[in-house]
């Protein structure tokens, strides 16, 4: 159904609000998974400050703030803010899940100086062996280590419906949208092994980026593709705005009054979104005027990495296009 005149005034009379948003159900960015020796109070105490390192880099969007004032001081603490652990066995001996509270989090993140650009999305992993079989998450620990470490988490395809999913020659935008929906998530890295050689697509909502490297063995190798993955989502996505940018965004495929009032939650969510105005419809699209804090091609790449939102055809009005997909 699309959305007529009326339909659009009501909208615009207050009618949005009253709907409601479906939560995307990730996992908490509070949360992570670390290595850890023994259970003595030593070695637990320097797993909550890793623990912590990597929380502070996801809720901080993947920036680097070891060389803040006061950085090392809050490692120390980190134990301070625990909210829950747990000891788990794992596959190289013990690792201890560590969840901290939310808030004090965001206020270690602001007392150190750096404005939190909100958790980013987490990494969706198809990673395919010489003989075509999707790698498991034991298999690729050397790499979602690595990223983790960097502050991204990931997500691992279902092994069971991976049969349609993009490979490394082709990642068609309908393909690349239902592995949104059903994944939650727009960031997408292809891989295909070579022995001790890999090539790699790192699908990011904006243009798509190819790399190959080599490693002495298969850890190497990943340990070494998952810091190259970091360092790409870091160039695209880690750019920290000032100035207040006036754009306009064009979102097609908006089919629903759900879909107009979902769409503007989650722009109303993005923290570097300051002001939304709907300023027209045509179709299944409407034209938004918005006042952001990025650059206008920034923003919607970091739209499009959410999952909800993914590129879209070019509009002549608008600064930027995206499409809805959820």
């Amino acid at each position: 159904m699309r959305l007529s005149r009326l339909l659009l005034v009501c909208l615009m009379l207050g009618f949005a609000p009253l709907l409601s948003v479906h939560a995307q159900g990730q996992v908490s960015p509070y949360t992570v998974v670390v290595s850890v020796a023994d259970t003595s109070d030593a070695a637990r105490t320097n797993a909550f400050g890793d623990a912590l390192a990597q929380v502070l880099a996801r809720t901080s969007g993947g920036q680097d703030l070891s060389s803040k004032p006061g950085y090392p001081d809050a490692l120390k603490g980190a134990s301070g803010i625990v909210k829950q652990y747990q000891y788990q066995r794992a596959a190289t001996g013990m690792s201890l899940q560590v969840t901290f509270d939310e808030a004090a989090v965001q206020r270690t993140v602001a007392q150190l100086g750096v404005a939190s650009a909100g958790p980013r999305p987490p990494v969706l992993l198809v990673v395919r062996d010489e003989d075509g079989s999707v790698l498991t998450r034991e298999a690729l620990t050397a790499l979602t280590q690595a990223v983790a470490a960097r502050g991204y988490s990931t997500v691992l395809a279902d092994p069971a419906k991976t049969g349609d999913t993009p490979n490394l020659t082709s990642a068609e935008p309908d393909q690349v949208a239902t592995l949104a929906r059903q994944y939650k998530t727009g960031l997408i890295l292809l891989g295909q092994l070579h022995g001790t050689s890999a090539d790699w697509v790192l699908v990011s909502g904006g243009p798509q980026q190819r790399w190959n490297n080599d490693g002495a063995n298969a850890s190497a190798l990943l340990t070494d593709a998952g810091n190259g993955l970091a360092d790409r989502l870091g160039k695209q996505m880690n750019v920290i705005g000032s100035a207040t940018v006036d754009g306009k965004l064009w979102v097609s495929q908006i089919n629903s009054a759900s879909d107009y009032a979902n769409l503007l939650a989650t722009l109303r969510a993005d923290p570097s979104v300051r002001q939304v105005t709907t300023l027209s419809a045509q179709g299944d699209g409407m034209l938004f005027a918005v006042k952001v804090s990025l650059p206008m091609d920034v923003l919607a790449a970091n739209l499009a990495a959410g999952g909800r939102l993914l590129r879209g055809d070019a509009h002549s009005d608008a600064d930027a296009s995206l499409r809805w997909v959820h």
